[in-house]
């Protein structure tokens, strides 16, 4: 799954067997809280419970961070810890070296061509306050401010240049940056910008010239032509002009690639005209473009198209045009696509029975080269379901989709229950990959999962992307939500009266709407991160974000749009939540922060309901660190075994 993956540890759901009554003689046993962890009005977890879970806990994935230029070895991100750092393998399932040895998650890759220095990134406990370091010998080196955000944003093609935007002038707006990271005291301020969306995304072959995006929505991206010398911006196209860009690479010939859903509903591959403006598409696809990269001699660019939630593989010969599918991988997820000095495509793949892993492709013979076998943790992957796609019409008749995942009906007959996890964003989709410990509620307990896309998700197109912004809006996915949730408790698999609703983020906001409006129909929700009130969120979220998000909630500085605001939050209608509730925060989410939470709960039981809480002292939005998310999955196993699966 995409961007509602980064919170795919914490937004599962479910139970095991009922809890046995305690012996006031002999206490149950239970799993001891992390340190980090402040556990309210919740029961503890039974450590015979962790026990039976504990080889779902231990799967791990890699992810592809990149080509070691110098060799043909890889730099990849997965976890032996607690939190996942940078490792090299230097051969096809060879040993995974760990390199970086951090207390947070670290980030990062080699130089291109001369490979001689990794440039990481590194937060404080979720914070999202990025620095930029250098890696060598296991240590970091400090290149940035130590205090404001700071994001890697593209290299130059020899490697010599990094570009990266930084807050560190105002501590909102996203001035732009170029230094060479093996001289810190070489940075200096290129562009100094108005607004959190900038991003150097790519240099001219020579280094004079920089191409830089202001991220405006999803849907309205702008792209300039940055001198670097003299710092003049020029706009390529209009910024008028609600387009959106993405991954824009410069060939070595200074042809402009990019994605763009100009003059098309969905994003396609093509070449940008740097003096006119104009858009000129060379694949020819019913779906998403969703990435890219060149090689070297710009001759050949590997691409991904997503499929109705499961990436495809395509070669571009750039000289004929021809597009070569690439059949050797099942349905599945791509990710980190890039090729070798040599010709080589390395990238990451996950699919429902296949945890993330490191693999390359030689596009000459199509020969696939497996890089990494993570761990699951001694489970049989091949027992796990592959989901099917649920449609149905909403309120207005827009068609709506999901991706719904059933247990076993050999080992799990009848009617069985059921979690609806909805994904964040809303600017993101549910898709069909590895879903790691979230198989327990499938494989042991005979829970069902259902991944639903309501309109504002990406990968149906910018019509659909956009069909929910604003306050007057806003609502409609919330009735696209009990559209798909009345057709999966239609199912015949399905038990109708036990349905639970989790979702993190925007997910969130949707897990405290469907407590208000969905009561009927749920038996009971769990919120991750979540909005509980429009207003508070867009006046408290972090300065740098605020107009991004006005964008697609509305502005609470407009009367009229205050006033709409108000009367959707979740939080203004708190009265009418009856079902059990859990909450799970991080209490430095720059975000959604902690108060939009504490507001939630508080609110529940002064009236007398059912609020758990779990909040992280050292996590921001979604918890990276695996003691406190095994211990959050944990405990949602308890709260939805006591929803779902108790008489």
């Amino acid at each position: 799954m995409r961007h509602a993956r980064l919170l795919a540890l914490l937004l599962a759901t479910t139970i095991t067997a009922p809890i046995a009554a305690q012996d006031s003689a002999a206490p149950t046993p239970a799993v001891p809280i992390p340190a980090a962890l402040t556990a309210e009005d919740m029961p503890n977890v039974p450590l015979a419970l962790a026990e039976d879970v504990r080889p779902y806990l231990e799967a791990r994935g890699a992810g592809f961070a990149g080509w070691d230029p110098n060799a043909r070895a890889v730099l990849i991100s997965t976890r032996f810890a607690n939190v996942n750092q940078l490792h090299r393998v230097e051969t096809p399932m060879g040993a995974r070296t760990q390199i970086s040895f951090e207390a947070e998650p670290v980030r990062g890759s080699f130089a291109p061509i001369k490979g001689d220095v990794i440039v990481v990134s590194k937060d404080r406990g979720g914070d999202e306050y990025f620095q930029l370091h250098t890696l060598k010998d296991g240590r970091l080196t400090l290149l940035t401010d130590g205090q404001s955000r700071n994001q890697i944003n593209a290299w130059s093609t020899d490697g010599e240049l990094i570009g990266f935007s930084s807050t560190r002038r105002n501590g909102v707006d996203s001035d732009l940056y170029v230094m060479n990271p093996r001289d810190p005291s070489s940075t200096r301020m290129v562009h100094e910008s108005k607004g959190g969306g900038w991003a150097l995304t790519a240099f001219a072959p020579d280094k004079k010239t920089a191409y830089v995006v202001d991220y405006n929505s999803v849907q309205d991206v702008d792209v300039y032509r940055l001198d670097l010398a003299t710092g003049a911006m020029t706009p390529i196209g209009d910024p008028a002009a609600e387009i959106s860009y993405s991954g824009l690479k410069v060939a070595p010939d200074g042809t402009l690639w990019v994605t763009s859903d100009a003059g098309s509903d969905f994003k396609q591959l093509g070449r940008l005209d740097p003096a006119t403006g104009s858009f000129t598409p060379v694949s020819r696809e019913a779906w998403d473009v969703n990435g890219f990269d060149i090689s070297a001699d710009g001759k050949t660019i590997v691409y991904e198209v997503n499929e109705a939630g499961s990436d495809r593989m395509r070669i571009l010969d750039v000289a004929s045009g021809k597009v070569t599918k690439v059949d050797v991988l099942p349905a599945g997820q791509i990710g980190g696509l890039e090729i070798a000095p040599w010709g080589e495509i390395g990238f990451s793949f996950s699919s429902a029975k296949s945890a993330a892993d490191v693999w390359s492709l030689d596009p000459k013979t199509m020969k696939l080269t497996r890089w990494t076998r993570s761990e699951t943790g001694g489970l049989d992957t091949e027992v796990n379901v592959e989901p099917r796609i649920v449609t149905t019409k909403s309120f207005d008749g827009l068609e709506v989709t999901g991706l719904l995942y059933l247990p076993d009906p050999a080992k799990f007959p009848g009617k069985r229950p059921l979690i609806v996890s909805v994904h964040g964003g809303p600017e993101g989709q549910s898709t069909a990959g590895f879903i790691g410990r979230n198989n327990y509620y499938l494989n042991e307990l005979g829970i069902g999962v259902f991944y639903p896309n309501v309109r504002g998700s990406t990968g149906f197109g910018k019509t659909f992307v956009s069909l929910d912004n604003g306050p007057f809006k806003r609502e409609d996915s919330v009735r696209d939500m009990e559209a798909l949730v009345d057709a999966v408790r239609a199912d015949p698999a399905v038990d109708a009266d036990k349905v639970g609703l989790t979702g993190g983020s925007y997910g969130g906001y949707m897990c405290y709407a469907a407590a208000v409006q969905l009561k009927a129909k749920i038996a009971a929700t769990q919120c991750t991160v979540a909005i509980s009130n429009f207003v508070s969120f867009l006046e408290n979220t972090n300065p740098y974000r605020q107009d991004l998000r006005r964008v697609e909630y509305g502005d609470e500085r407009d009367p009229v749009q205050r006033a709409k605001l108000t009367e959707i939050s979740p939080l203004t209608r708190v009265a009418e939540i009856e079902k059990p509730m859990f909450v799970i925060t991080g209490a430095n989410d720059p975000r959604v922060p902690k108060s939009e939470a504490d507001q939630m709960v508080a609110a529940i039981r002064a009236n007398g309901g059912e609020a758990w809480h779990l909040v992280a002292a050292d996590e921001g939005h979604g918890f990276a660190k695996k003691a406190n998310s095994d211990y959050a999955f944990l405990s949602q196993l308890v709260f939805w075994k006591k929803h779902l699966l108790s008489e």
